[in-house]
């Protein structure tokens, strides 16, 4: 039975952290709307395939760097805030100790623990330091190790993400005319948001059409905006 129960929690834990899911739908999202909303105002101004796509690509590659500094600073922020933290409830267990077991106590009860078994489950936590601490940080202020450790590979899965997501819309016109292309990028940028916000569902919690829908609705509404925007310009500056 132990075995089983090791190799069920294996499986669970393999794969993609919370912290990468987080990386991928950030920069896949932004990457494809932000790109989206761009080529198509573009096009809808002036009408070349060549400036379509130079400054789809630019985009492309400008926006991905900076959303992996972005990235990079914001994770390494938190991870510091969390150190922080850590390091402030370390010497709350070794200073105040009687407050801290008050705030295990209280944590439980809320859970609604009461009498015989909620003073085991303190003692049992209290009795060992690194489990008191991990409590603590989990429970009384929602932190977690793993969505703050590494800056460098969040920053390198926001950056990726991001390529790929601001790719997708600039495809369409390198094989197409300028409204074929429109059209196309539209289209494909919509379909890829509902796929990626229904397998995020789908690995996550919530309903996945309710969650593709949510994206691809999204995506139509920075396409219409970026179009909007360059049809004016188009207009004033024609």
């Amino acid at each position: 039975m132990g075995k089983t129960l090791e190799k069920h929690q294996e499986e669970r834990h393999r794969g993609i952290s919370r912290s990468n899911i987080r990386d991928i739908i950030l920069g896949f999202q932004d990457g494809l709307v932000n790109t989206l909303g761009l080529v198509l105002g573009v096009a809808s101004a002036v009408q070349s395939s060549k400036i379509i796509l130079i400054s789809g690509l630019v985009t492309t590659f400008a926006e991905s760097v900076s959303m992996a500094a972005v990235a990079y600073t914001s994770t390494k922020a938190a991870h510091e805030f969390y150190e922080s933290q850590l390091s402030k409830e370390k010497k709350e267990i070794r200073e105040i100790p009687h407050l801290e077991v008050e705030e295990i106590r209280h944590i439980y009860y809320k859970k609604g623990f009461r009498g015989k078994q909620l003073a085991g489950i303190v003692k049992k936590i209290t009795s060992d330091k690194k489990l008191w601490l991990d409590t603590m940080m989990a429970e009384e202020l929602k932190l977690f190790p793993g969505d703050y450790e590494k800056p460098l590979k969040s920053s390198f899965v926001v950056g990726l993400s991001a390529v790929v997501g601001s790719l997708i819309p600039v495809l369409p016109f390198f094989f197409f005319t300028v409204r074929s292309g429109m059209i196309s990028a539209l289209v494909l940028s919509v379909i890829t948001l509902f796929v990626v916000g229904s397998a995020k569902a789908k690995v996550t919690i919530g309903d996945w059409k309710k969650s593709g829908i949510e994206m691809a609705v999204v995506g139509t509404v920075a396409a219409l905006v970026g179009y909007l925007v360059g049809s004016l310009l188009g207009v004033v500056y024609a």
